[in-house]
């Protein structure tokens, strides 16, 4: 059995320095208080503590004996089914991560799709957006229906439209939000309707308090 240990190493550690890289640069900037910083650790130390156990099992699967060798053929025999395969590429790659960011759209605290977006001034894709390392306000529904300009300059906002499946790695097919959050990490911060009830907390939470008039 080929052994993906390294490859889920590397996702693991490309992904804490993304994490902390926003944060730590938010409060060097004074946006954010140091406080946090310690979303670092309750957010990537379950996810290294996932990884090791994982490493742990694959190693144990590398004895020679036969009951092991049983074992093996019992795993790729359930790998060979879609369901398990898709649930399993999903978690070696990260790509399952869900922090705890409280009860909501199952979207909430999973990693954004890199879904093809149309713009107001054209086709876009979701990770575009993140490429100057902002968080981006994301609405598929009414145009101008949130105004986030008590964070002018550090939060992005955009009226879009999405026409097509919603289908997050490892839960399928899930309804589609009217707006989302998108931390600079790609994580989804918040999801929500034209209300915009829990938007100020979540903006707050993650990218400071707002500024009278925008930054």
């Amino acid at each position: 059995m080929h052994s993906p240990v390294g490859g889920q190493g590397l996702n693991t550690g490309v992904q804490d320095a993304v994490n902390l890289g926003w944060k730590l640069a938010q409060v060097v900037k004074g946006i954010s208080p140091e406080t946090l910083l310690d979303t670092y650790h309750s957010e990537r130390h379950p996810v290294a503590a996932r990884v090791l156990r994982n490493t742990m099992a694959q190693v144990a699967l590398l004895r020679p004996d036969e009951r092991t060798k049983a074992v093996r053929d019992n795993i790729a025999e359930l790998l060979a089914m879609d369901e398990p395969r898709k649930r399993f590429a999903a978690m070696m790659s990260g790509l399952d991560i869900q922090y705890d960011l409280g009860e909501g759209h199952a979207l909430l605290g999973r990693r954004m799709p890199d879904l093809d977006l149309v713009a107001t001034n054209g086709p876009r894709r979701v990770f575009t957006l993140l490429h100057d390392a902002r968080p981006v306000l994301i609405n598929f529904g009414e145009r101008g229906a949130f105004d986030v300009t008590q964070w002018a300059g550090r939060v992005q906002s955009i009226d879009t439209e999405y026409t097509g499946t919603w289908e997050l790695p490892a839960l399928g097919v899930v309804p589609p939000p009217a707006a989302v959050l998108v931390r600079p990490d790609g994580y989804v911060a918040w999801v929500g309707d034209a209300t915009g009830v829990g938007l100020v907390d979540a903006l707050t939470t993650w990218f400071g308090p707002p500024a009278a008039g925008g930054d």
